[in-house]
């Protein structure tokens, strides 16, 4: 049942923009919570042309019974049955009326629309439209317990289409639940955005020969890109997150991978309560974001941030910037990343804190990488990574001088 409820929460709230637009044209004072929130989702899905979940007419029926069956709303049930009736019979009509609100038409809020023609004035379209599309599932192969090659095959015999993207991963044609994986109950395969897959490679290329080679996972949970890097080198890696709940999950992860970190329920903000004094060698900070990267797999982020958020983030990832570079061992390297295709979360805190810091390089890096497989460069990353969500990547190297 949730995969199913979910599904149409998602469908939604990918068209919310536009229900919400519709419903002010139809209604002319705004009905009651309850009823507001019945009539968007019916809204949003009748609004659909194409790949309509449900047909038009039954969905009317069963909104209507629904709010028959729901006392705090009863009395407003043949106020949403002509709502939505009217729209039925007038859907030309309204849906050219709302191509009128930017918020409608792109099914974003407004400031957030206008936050990326500021940031992204050749791209936001596109941007936007990545966001309104279903991401596809991409795989990360653990290569200690399985090859790609092999793994392919596994895929290819089990009746699953996938191509290679990145180092170690693949994009499935068709999304299918984790239980349908071949081997994924024994550790062969995690689920991870090709983006996301670049951080562990990333921070790793600085590694020089040692035995011993200290790794922070600064916010580490759920914990795909701790259970990386410890795939990809045998390395001590110390896997912090603030939250205790999220921490069992790094656990959980890292015992299907057959994987061991120490993993701390801890603030990393705040070395005092985990730190053991010994300088790290390289420090991976995931830092907390809007998320608006990853709004194609979370489409309820763009509805419930506000402005404000984002302020505050800002402010939380340039603390944690500062506090984790001074417990960086000189010589030694930090990956700041965000999910996020915002420039006040990359690329302007990045250039805001190698102003601040002399000791630091900034190494090649990937910078913003935005939504979507869409590229005009053939020597681009993207061409490696396929349909990919929007992340930065900034690799800072503490210098000895």
């Amino acid at each position: 049942m949730r995969p199913g409820v979910q599904a149409l929460s998602f469908a939604v709230l990918r068209s919310l923009g536009v229900a919400q637009s519709l419903l002010k044209l139809l209604a002319k004072r705004a009905p009651p919570a309850q009823a507001t929130a019945l009539l968007c989702t019916a809204l949003a899905l009748l609004c659909q042309r194409e790949g309509a979940m449900y047909d038009a007419f039954t969905l009317v029926n069963q909104t209507v019974e629904a709010a028959k069956n729901t006392p705090a709303i009863k009395p407003q049930a043949s106020f949403i049955n002509a709502c939505l009736r009217k729209f039925l019979r007038e859907r030309d009509f309204f849906m050219a009326q709302v191509e009128a609100d930017g918020s409608a038409l792109w099914n974003h809020p407004t400031w957030w629309v206008a936050q990326l023609q500021r940031d992204w004035p050749g791209q936001w379209q596109r941007i936007l439209a990545a966001n309104n599309r279903q991401a596809p599932l991409t795989l990360r192969v653990n290569t200690r317990r399985i090859s790609r090659d092999a793994y392919l095959e596994k895929l290819a015999a089990a009746g699953l289409e996938a191509r290679l993207v990145c180092e170690s991963g693949l994009e499935l044609n068709q999304a299918v639940g984790v239980h349908e994986l071949p081997g994924f109950g024994e550790g062969w395969v995690s689920v991870q955005d090709s983006a996301a897959q670049l951080a562990a490679p990333l921070l790793l290329a600085g590694r020089k020969t040692q035995e011993s080679f200290r790794v922070l996972d600064a916010c580490a949970a759920p914990g795909g890109k701790t259970a990386h890097l410890l795939e990809l080198a045998d390395c001590a890696v110390t896997a912090l997150d603030i939250d205790s709940l999220r921490c069992e999950r790094v656990h959980q992860n890292l015992a299907r991978l057959g994987l061991a970190a120490k993993v701390l329920s801890a603030d990393a903000s705040d070395p005092s309560g985990w730190w053991d004094g010994v300088l790290f060698d390289a420090i991976l900070l995931d830092a907390p974001c809007s998320a608006a990267g990853i709004v194609r797999r979370h489409p309820d982020i763009r509805w419930l941030r506000r402005p404000s958020d984002i302020d505050q983030l800002v402010g939380i990832q340039a603390k944690l910037l500062s506090v984790l570079w001074s417990v960086l061992k000189p010589g030694g390297r930090l990956l700041y990343s965000t999910c996020s295709v915002f420039k006040s979360e990359g690329e302007q805190q990045i250039n805001a804190f190698l102003a601040r810091n002399t000791r630091t390089k900034l190494l090649p890096s990937p910078g913003h990488l935005l939504p979507g497989s869409f590229t005009m460069d053939p020597a681009s990353i993207h061409n490696l990574l396929g349909d990919h969500d929007g992340f930065y990547y900034a690799l800072l190297e503490k210098t000895l001088g």
